[in-house]
């Protein structure tokens, strides 16, 4: 056999160094800078697209895009009752801290526990519509088309200086008198918003309270009559 009948091996492919990954550089090495810049602003532009995407949809699902408008019988309600169910649970909580006979501590209990959890709701719907917790003060009732500067039934400074002074059986005649004139002052809103509120469950919650405070004062008018007192003017 001579020399030249043995064939030479294959001589190895060429390599396109414009798509070599390795040492080389590659496709992205070798590119002009302009066209790097451009890639990669597009980038950020996709990157920035997307959060702004993404933020938008967040924002509509926390956004507030629900509930009654300011000045609706829901939230002037409210607004409203919250302010005068938090006097009632101050004269509760001093009744019930302070009086020694054990149906008043209980009464007071019971205007206590209902009322907190009454206010509670109250003022998780009013954050949950993005509206202010409470009327402006001085300006009350105006949902029922009546402002006023003071609710009826509301206990003046006096009256709770008084209250807060007394002792015995007259701290529990003055809980009274206060308590039945405030549940009396505030039946008139409790029925305008059973009557007229738009959302369901603040009709449900006003109507509880006219059952619930009707059925206290009558209670409480025939603990005032047992002890030889009159209920107080409105």
């Amino acid at each position: 056999m001579t020399a030249s009948s043995v064939s030479s091996p294959p001589e190895p492919p060429v390599v396109d160094d414009e798509f070599d990954e390795g040492d080389g550089g590659g496709w992205w090495s070798n590119s002009p800078g302009w066209a790097k810049g451009v890639l990669a602003a597009g980038v950020v532009l996709i990157l920035l697209l997307a959060g702004g995407l993404a933020g938008a949809v967040i924002g509509q699902r926390t956004a507030p895009t629900y509930g009654p408008a300011a000045g609706s019988i829901d939230v002037g309600f409210l607004q409203d009752m919250s302010v005068h169910h938090r006097q009632a649970i101050q004269m509760a909580v001093w009744e019930r801290s302070n009086t020694t006979d054990p149906a008043l501590r209980q009464l007071a209990f019971d205007i206590e526990s209902s009322q907190t959890q009454q206010l509670g709701m109250m003022q998780g719907w009013l954050q949950l519509w993005a509206q202010p917790t409470e009327s402006a003060p001085g300006n009350y009732m105006g949902w029922m088309g009546m402002p006023v500067p003071s609710m009826p039934g509301m206990a003046s400074e006096a009256d709770l200086q008084r209250f807060r002074a007394a002792t015995g059986s007259q701290l529990d005649v003055a809980f009274l008198q206060l308590m039945l004139r405030h549940h009396r002052g505030g039946l008139s809103m409790m029925q305008a918003a059973a009557a007229g509120a738009s959302v369901p469950a603040v009709q449900a919650l006003s109507s509880s309270m006219v059952a619930s405070q009707t059925a206290e004062a009558t209670t409480m008018t025939q603990l005032l009559a047992q002890r030889g007192a009159a209920p107080l003017p409105m």
